[in-house]
Protein backbone atom coordinates (compact mmCIF):
# COMPACT_ATOMS: atom_id res chain seq x y z
CA UNK A 1 0.00 0.00 0.00
CA UNK A 2 1.96 3.04 -1.20
CA UNK A 3 1.20 6.22 0.72
CA UNK A 4 2.53 9.75 1.11
CA UNK A 5 2.99 11.30 4.52
CA UNK A 6 3.53 14.91 5.57
CA UNK A 7 4.54 16.53 8.85
CA UNK A 8 3.92 20.19 9.63
CA UNK A 9 4.13 22.36 12.73
CA UNK A 10 1.04 24.40 11.97
CA UNK A 11 1.29 26.87 14.89
CA UNK A 12 -2.48 26.90 15.57
CA UNK A 13 -4.74 24.62 13.57
CA UNK A 14 -7.75 26.87 14.02
CA UNK A 15 -5.92 30.03 12.99
CA UNK A 16 -4.48 28.23 9.95
CA UNK A 17 -7.38 25.97 9.04
CA UNK A 18 -7.35 27.46 5.55
CA UNK A 19 -3.65 26.79 5.05
CA UNK A 20 -4.08 23.15 6.07
CA UNK A 21 -7.04 22.80 3.70
CA UNK A 22 -5.02 24.36 0.88
CA UNK A 23 -2.12 21.99 1.42
CA UNK A 24 -4.44 18.99 1.48
CA UNK A 25 -6.09 20.13 -1.75
CA UNK A 26 -2.87 20.94 -3.59
CA UNK A 27 -0.60 18.13 -2.37
CA UNK A 28 -3.07 15.43 -1.24
CA UNK A 29 -0.89 13.48 1.19
CA UNK A 30 -2.56 10.34 2.46
CA UNK A 31 -1.59 11.18 6.03
CA UNK A 32 -0.61 14.51 7.59
CA UNK A 33 0.82 14.87 11.07
CA UNK A 34 0.40 18.28 12.68
CA UNK A 35 2.13 19.74 15.71
CA UNK A 36 1.53 22.80 17.89
CA UNK A 37 -2.17 22.64 17.13
CA UNK A 38 -2.93 24.88 20.13
CA UNK A 39 -6.45 23.53 20.43
CA UNK A 40 -8.54 21.14 22.49
CA UNK A 41 -9.36 18.12 20.36
CA UNK A 42 -13.09 18.95 20.24
CA UNK A 43 -12.31 22.39 18.77
CA UNK A 44 -10.25 21.10 15.83
CA UNK A 45 -12.17 21.94 12.59
CA UNK A 46 -12.61 18.31 11.55
CA UNK A 47 -15.55 18.99 9.20
CA UNK A 48 -13.37 21.03 6.86
CA UNK A 49 -10.83 18.24 6.60
CA UNK A 50 -13.44 15.50 6.31
CA UNK A 51 -14.96 17.25 3.30
CA UNK A 52 -11.56 16.96 1.63
CA UNK A 53 -11.45 13.22 2.30
CA UNK A 54 -9.58 13.24 5.62
CA UNK A 55 -12.25 11.50 7.64
CA UNK A 56 -9.95 9.87 10.16
CA UNK A 57 -8.25 11.76 12.98
CA UNK A 58 -6.46 10.91 16.19
CA UNK A 59 -5.24 13.72 18.39
CA UNK A 60 -4.19 15.05 21.76
CA UNK A 61 -4.80 18.68 22.60
CA UNK A 62 -4.06 21.48 25.03
CA UNK A 63 -5.86 24.81 25.08
CA UNK A 64 -3.66 27.48 23.55
CA UNK A 65 -0.40 25.53 23.25
CA UNK A 66 1.20 22.19 22.27
CA UNK A 67 -1.13 19.64 20.67
CA UNK A 68 -0.60 16.92 18.06
CA UNK A 69 -2.96 15.47 15.47
CA UNK A 70 -2.87 12.93 12.66
CA UNK A 71 -5.36 13.45 9.82
CA UNK A 72 -5.71 10.59 7.38
CA UNK A 73 -7.56 9.51 4.27
CA UNK A 74 -6.68 5.96 5.31
CA UNK A 75 -8.22 4.23 8.33
CA UNK A 76 -6.03 4.72 11.38
CA UNK A 77 -6.47 3.67 14.99
CA UNK A 78 -4.85 5.21 18.03
CA UNK A 79 -2.28 2.96 19.69
CA UNK A 80 -0.77 5.23 22.31
CA UNK A 81 0.14 8.66 23.61
CA UNK A 82 3.18 9.12 25.84
CA UNK A 83 3.82 11.90 28.37
CA UNK A 84 7.62 11.90 28.45
CA UNK A 85 9.27 13.77 31.33
CA UNK A 86 5.82 13.94 33.01
CA UNK A 87 5.20 17.42 31.63
CA UNK A 88 1.47 16.91 31.25
CA UNK A 89 1.71 18.24 27.68
CA UNK A 90 0.03 16.94 24.53
CA UNK A 91 3.23 16.18 22.62
CA UNK A 92 2.83 12.64 21.26
CA UNK A 93 0.24 10.54 19.52
CA UNK A 94 0.68 7.19 17.76
CA UNK A 95 -1.59 5.57 15.22
CA UNK A 96 -1.59 2.33 13.26
CA UNK A 97 -2.62 2.01 9.63
CA UNK A 98 -4.39 -1.08 8.30
CA UNK A 99 -1.10 -2.34 6.83
CA UNK A 100 0.39 -2.48 10.33
CA UNK A 101 2.60 0.58 10.02
CA UNK A 102 2.71 2.61 13.23
CA UNK A 103 3.11 6.38 12.90
CA UNK A 104 4.49 8.36 15.83
CA UNK A 105 3.82 12.10 15.78
CA UNK A 106 6.05 14.09 18.16
CA UNK A 107 6.35 17.70 19.26
CA UNK A 108 9.56 17.83 21.30
CA UNK A 109 9.85 20.80 23.69
CA UNK A 110 11.62 23.80 22.17
CA UNK A 111 13.84 24.30 25.22
CA UNK A 112 13.69 28.04 25.81
CA UNK A 113 16.44 30.50 24.94
CA UNK A 114 19.37 29.59 27.19
CA UNK A 115 21.14 26.23 26.66
CA UNK A 116 21.80 25.64 30.36
CA UNK A 117 19.46 23.54 32.48
CA UNK A 118 20.76 25.18 35.67
CA UNK A 119 19.30 28.55 34.72
CA UNK A 120 16.63 27.48 32.21
CA UNK A 121 14.12 24.87 33.36
CA UNK A 122 12.75 24.47 29.83
CA UNK A 123 16.12 23.35 28.50
CA UNK A 124 16.31 20.69 31.18
CA UNK A 125 12.80 19.52 30.32
CA UNK A 126 13.82 19.18 26.67
CA UNK A 127 16.83 17.02 27.52
CA UNK A 128 14.77 14.91 29.93
CA UNK A 129 12.09 14.44 27.28
CA UNK A 130 14.64 13.15 24.79
CA UNK A 131 16.23 10.89 27.41
CA UNK A 132 12.88 9.27 28.17
CA UNK A 133 12.18 8.86 24.44
CA UNK A 134 15.55 7.11 24.15
CA UNK A 135 14.86 4.82 27.09
CA UNK A 136 11.39 3.97 25.77
CA UNK A 137 12.79 2.92 22.40
CA UNK A 138 15.51 0.92 24.14
CA UNK A 139 12.97 -1.02 26.19
CA UNK A 140 10.45 -1.49 23.38
CA UNK A 141 12.39 -1.28 20.12
CA UNK A 142 9.97 -0.30 17.36
CA UNK A 143 9.40 -2.20 14.13
CA UNK A 144 7.55 -1.23 10.96
CA UNK A 145 7.25 2.29 12.29
CA UNK A 146 7.59 5.88 11.14
CA UNK A 147 8.42 8.77 13.47
CA UNK A 148 7.70 12.31 12.39
CA UNK A 149 7.35 15.72 13.88
CA UNK A 150 8.88 18.93 15.08
CA UNK A 151 11.81 17.54 17.04
CA UNK A 152 13.15 21.07 17.62
CA UNK A 153 16.73 20.04 16.85
CA UNK A 154 18.73 20.58 13.67
CA UNK A 155 21.35 17.84 14.03
CA UNK A 156 23.70 18.26 11.06
CA UNK A 157 26.00 21.14 10.18
CA UNK A 158 24.11 21.57 6.91
CA UNK A 159 20.76 21.58 8.74
CA UNK A 160 21.42 25.18 9.84
CA UNK A 161 22.41 28.34 8.04
CA UNK A 162 25.61 28.69 10.10
CA UNK A 163 26.96 25.81 12.14
CA UNK A 164 29.58 27.97 13.86
CA UNK A 165 27.18 30.76 14.83
CA UNK A 166 24.51 28.39 16.13
CA UNK A 167 26.66 26.07 18.26
CA UNK A 168 25.51 27.92 21.38
CA UNK A 169 21.95 28.49 20.21
CA UNK A 170 19.16 26.19 21.43
CA UNK A 171 18.25 23.64 18.72
CA UNK A 172 21.82 23.09 17.49
CA UNK A 173 23.94 22.78 20.63
CA UNK A 174 26.18 19.70 20.89
CA UNK A 175 24.30 18.33 23.92
CA UNK A 176 20.96 18.47 22.08
CA UNK A 177 22.41 16.88 18.97
CA UNK A 178 23.91 14.13 21.13
CA UNK A 179 20.59 13.47 22.87
CA UNK A 180 18.77 13.29 19.54
CA UNK A 181 21.37 10.90 18.11
CA UNK A 182 21.01 8.61 21.12
CA UNK A 183 17.23 8.63 20.69
CA UNK A 184 17.59 7.82 17.01
CA UNK A 185 20.05 5.01 17.67
CA UNK A 186 17.89 3.52 20.42
CA UNK A 187 15.00 3.02 18.03
CA UNK A 188 17.06 2.07 15.02
CA UNK A 189 15.59 5.05 13.20
CA UNK A 190 16.74 6.11 9.73
CA UNK A 191 16.49 9.79 8.75
CA UNK A 192 14.46 9.41 5.56
CA UNK A 193 14.84 13.03 4.49
CA UNK A 194 18.61 12.81 4.54
CA UNK A 195 18.55 9.31 3.07
CA UNK A 196 16.89 10.88 0.03
CA UNK A 197 18.70 14.24 0.12
CA UNK A 198 22.12 13.40 1.60
CA UNK A 199 23.95 16.61 0.71
CA UNK A 200 23.37 20.33 0.94
CA UNK A 201 21.72 22.91 3.17
CA UNK A 202 18.18 21.91 4.08
CA UNK A 203 15.77 23.86 6.27
CA UNK A 204 12.17 23.53 7.42
CA UNK A 205 11.91 26.54 9.76
CA UNK A 206 12.58 30.24 9.36
CA UNK A 207 12.05 32.71 12.20
CA UNK A 208 9.23 35.24 12.16
CA UNK A 209 11.81 37.78 13.34
CA UNK A 210 13.48 38.07 9.93
CA UNK A 211 12.10 41.01 7.95
CA UNK A 212 12.53 39.02 4.74
CA UNK A 213 12.88 35.37 5.74
CA UNK A 214 13.36 34.19 2.15
CA UNK A 215 16.19 36.57 1.32
CA UNK A 216 17.92 36.15 4.67
CA UNK A 217 17.45 32.37 4.49
CA UNK A 218 18.61 31.80 8.07
CA UNK A 219 16.81 28.50 8.40
CA UNK A 220 17.06 25.31 10.42
CA UNK A 221 15.83 21.75 9.74
CA UNK A 222 13.79 21.12 12.86
CA UNK A 223 11.12 18.87 11.31
CA UNK A 224 11.92 15.24 10.60
CA UNK A 225 10.69 12.00 9.08
CA UNK A 226 12.34 8.82 10.34
CA UNK A 227 11.59 5.15 9.73
CA UNK A 228 12.74 1.92 11.32
CA UNK A 229 15.41 0.00 9.44
CA UNK A 230 12.99 -2.73 8.35
CA UNK A 231 11.01 -0.28 6.19
CA UNK A 232 13.50 2.54 5.58
CA UNK A 233 14.29 1.32 2.07
CA UNK A 234 10.62 1.77 1.18
CA UNK A 235 10.90 5.52 1.80
CA UNK A 236 11.45 7.89 -1.09
CA UNK A 237 10.48 11.23 -2.72
CA UNK A 238 11.38 13.37 0.29
CA UNK A 239 10.81 17.09 -0.05
CA UNK A 240 10.32 20.24 1.99
CA UNK A 241 7.72 22.65 0.64
CA UNK A 242 9.61 25.88 1.22
CA UNK A 243 7.05 27.96 -0.70
CA UNK A 244 4.43 27.24 1.96
CA UNK A 245 6.45 29.38 4.40
CA UNK A 246 5.58 32.30 2.13
CA UNK A 247 1.81 31.80 2.18
CA UNK A 248 -0.39 34.45 3.76
CA UNK A 249 -0.30 34.33 7.59
CA UNK A 250 2.07 31.36 7.50
CA UNK A 251 3.40 29.04 10.12
CA UNK A 252 7.11 29.58 10.66
CA UNK A 253 7.59 25.92 9.64
CA UNK A 254 7.30 24.39 6.17
CA UNK A 255 5.75 20.94 5.68
CA UNK A 256 8.03 17.96 5.08
CA UNK A 257 6.94 15.08 2.84
CA UNK A 258 8.00 11.50 2.12
CA UNK A 259 6.39 8.57 0.33
CA UNK A 260 6.54 4.90 1.31
CA UNK A 261 5.90 1.86 -0.84
CA UNK A 262 4.59 -0.63 1.72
Amino acid sequence: MPFTLATWNINSIRLREGQVARLLQEQAPDVICLQECKSPVDKIPTETFAELGYRHMIARGDKGYNGVAILSRLPIKEVGAQDFAALGHARHIAGELENGVVIHNFYVPAGGDVPDREVNEKFGQKLDYLTEMRDWFHSDRPEKSILVGDLNIAPREDDVWSHKQLLKVVSHTPIEVEHLAETQDAGGWVDITRQDIPEGQLYSWWSYRARDWDAADKGRRLDHIWATTDIANAGHSSRILRDVRGWERPSDHAPVFASFDL
